[in-house]
């Protein structure tokens, strides 16, 4: 009877011992965690997602690794991450395809998103569909309480268009008050979504500011010259010009406006305008003009960002408003991860919607998921393209209109 019970007792002792190094097996970290994204590595997009998304992804993965990988408490260590990179070729169906594929195929831990406002809003349905937090740098809508409801995966770090071009009109209703300018504006808009996305807002804001449309062209993405346009808008004379434009139009607009000197009060451009490229061409030339965003270079780690970045791409700065905002939603998605302790991807979204986070754009929380107080607008001085809306934020500058 005595070696029987023995007997049970080693035998439950065994199947202990089992169980807890099955526990243990269970719990055992992986041995990286996988991040991929698809980004245009070549085509039209590529100089855009080259300079301001795709940098800030490089950069953070390595400065994750060298601090040893994303702390998963769950397994009480440091996990790497291993990059998946692939090039969508600036194609929308090759961008899905691919996406999906990180997703449902290949299943990477977590996917990281592309470059502009219409891929983001493209891919958003795959996002949602497969649970993957969609840390979105170069993105925005008026529609983002909307698009939020359908796809709860959704994370913009940059501000609502209707927001940026109400601040912009504002700050013109301001310098016709004071006779600094009068009520004509030249419109130059690309056929993108991006383009009608603002001017759906911008018109009525410039209707309701007591501003009248001069002139206004609307112009295929590819375009390669404006000039005509130009001296059109020229001749209407306004002393306002706003191009809702892409980055190689940016670069075409201003070209063509120094060579045929069309020289408004106030310039405001569009994407490509806070670019270093973009100061590097044209030096002082550009001074005084207006564009989407800014920065404030002496915020909160700003200046050690800078220095990170620019050494980690070999002298080549971050643009001056999605650069920031790209890397501050990669530091609220580590620091989600590790409150969450493990690659839980609803927990990983609940984090990103319930918590507060440190970054390069200051103390940021997501409420309705979106950086409520994003830079709106920002302005090209003494050689820097400084923030100045909204005002009310510290380190906004005030905008300077001759």
């Amino acid at each position: 009877m005595r070696s029987l019970f023995r007997g049970i007792l080693a035998g439950a002792a065994l199947a202990g011992a089992a169980a807890l190094a099955g526990g243990a097996m269970a719990q055992e970290a992986p041995k990286s965690i996988k991040v991929g994204y698809a980004i245009a590595l070549s085509g039209p997009e590529a100089p855009g997602a080259g300079l301001t998304t795709l940098p800030n992804y490089r950069l953070w993965i390595k400065e994750v690794n060298d601090a040893g990988g994303l702390m998963l408490k769950k397994y009480g260590k440091k996990v790497p991450i291993e990059a998946v990179e692939l090039d969508d070729t600036s194609s929308p169906e090759a961008r899905q395809r691919l996406i999906e594929k990180l997703m449902a195929v290949d299943k990477v831990d977590l996917v990281l998103t592309p470059w502009s406002t219409g891929a983001n809003l493209a891919t958003a349905p795959t996002f949602a569909k497969y649970g993957y937090p969609q840390i979105m740098g170069t993105a925005g809508s008026d529609k983002m309480e909307e698009l939020v409801v359908k796809f709860p995966t959704m994370f913009f770090f940059l501000a609502k268009n209707a927001d940026q071009t109400k601040a912009l009109v504002d700050m013109m209703a301001a310098a016709k008050k004071d006779g600094k300018i009068n009520d004509q504006v030249a419109l130059f808009i690309v056929q993108a979504p991006f383009g009608q996305e603002y001017i759906a807002s911008l018109k009525p804001n410039l209707a309701a500011a007591g501003f009248k449309i001069a002139y206004e062209a609307v112009y295929d993405a590819k375009a390669s010259d404006l000039s005509t346009q130009i001296k059109a808008a020229k001749a209407a004379g306004p002393d306002t010009m706003i191009a809702l434009s892409y980055p190689p139009d940016t670069f075409m607009i201003t070209e063509q406006s120094l060579a045929n000197d069309f020289k408004p009060k106030i310039r405001f451009l569009g994407v490509g305008a806070a670019f270093p490229p973009y100061k590097g061409k044209f030096g002082d030339k550009i001074e005084g003009n207006f564009s989407l965003g800014g920065w404030d270079p002496n915020g909160p780690g700003m200046q050690d960002y800078f220095k990170r970045h620019t050494a980690f791409t070999g002298g080549k700065e971050p643009d001056r408003w999605a650069s920031p905002a790209t890397y501050a939603g990669l530091q609220a998605l580590q620091q989600a991860i590790e409150r969450v302790g493990e690659i839980d991807r609803a927990k990983i979204i609940q984090a990103l919607k319930t918590g507060t986070f440190k970054t390069v754009a200051g103390d940021l929380t997501l409420a309705g998921n979106r950086d409520a107080h994003a830079w709106l607008i920002g302005q090209w001085q003494g050689g820097e393209f400084y923030a100045v809306a909204p005002a009310s934020r510290s380190g906004a500058k005030a905008p300077v209109i001759k």
